[in-house]
């Protein structure tokens, strides 16, 4: 059940990054700013899926399996930040000039 929060995460991660881009996409869009939040909304649920996995590391006290992905899971979730947030900001700017 657990690793299902792994999962979860790429989902939503993908999630993420893929309404922005369909936001962009349909160029006359006109629920832009619910994508977008929405968008945000995913990136937040994914990064709490991997806090909430590795509590559960800490919990079952498997320190070989966090001092083994922490520098990755650091990573990626600055990575589905940074990009979350630059697609989201490109839309934004493209909705913003079109008005």
């Amino acid at each position: 059940m657990v690793g299902l929060l792994n999962l979860g995460s790429l989902v939503l991660g993908l999630i993420a990054w893929i309404l922005p881009v369909v936001s962009l996409m349909k160029y006359n869009h006109r629920n832009w700013a619910t994508l977008s939040v929405m968008s945000l909304s995913a990136c937040a649920i994914s990064l709490c899926f991997q806090i909430f996995y590795n509590y559960h590391l800490v919990k079952i006290e498997d320190w070989s399996a966090l001092m083994d992905t922490t520098r990755a899971v650091a990573f990626a979730a600055a990575v589905l930040l940074i990009v979350t947030i630059l697609l989201n900001g490109i839309t934004l700017i493209v909705y913003r000039e079109k008005k």
